[in-house]
């Protein structure tokens, strides 16, 4: 099965944690595309440095809830350290779409709730996977980026 996810950081030395995010999930999964790193201004929680971000699609045959666990476990070892909803951390990952499926179970929501109104995750996205439909919503994610209100920067730089 194909997923799309979102890989994040802002504290230390973003790349370097973004590029270990990668080689620990590589030991779980394939990773079949990988869009740009972009440079992004911090969403929600203003006041915090700029996050390096990029986009994944991987394959396995995991199920969502176990990959949840497998992302969890990189977070953790990666040092993330939740103390906001949207404050700063070494690493962040988001499941952003599983195929066509609709998730809503143990704190898994799939398609990703907030996905379609952020810049920073749908600039990347679009970059590898631009016709690929939100089951949700109907749309693909060209048309959601089109549509999209936030004007936050997102700079592709690498």
């Amino acid at each position: 099965m194909h997923y799309y996810i979102l890989l994040g950081s802002n504290i230390g030395n973003s790349k370097a944690y973004i590029e270990k995010a990668k080689f620990l999930l590589s030991k779980e999964v394939t990773i079949d595309l990988s869009s740009s790193l972009y440079r992004t201004a911090p969403w929600g929680e203003t006041k915090q440095d700029y996050f390096i971000n990029q986009v994944l699609q991987i394959s396995t045959g995991t199920k969502p809830t176990e990959l949840m666990s497998q992302i969890e476990s990189i977070e953790t070892i990666l040092g993330k350290q939740k103390t906001s909803r949207y404050g700063p951390r070494t690493i962040d990952i988001d499941i952003l779409l599983s195929g066509d499926k609709i998730i809503s179970e143990n704190n898994l929501y799939v398609p990703h709730p907030r996905m379609h109104k952020r810049a920073f995750t749908l600039i990347p996205l679009d970059e590898i996977a631009s016709d690929v439909y939100h089951p949700k919503l109907n749309k693909t994610i060209s048309e959601l980026l089109a549509e999209c209100q936030d004007e936050s920067e997102v700079i592709k730089i690498l």
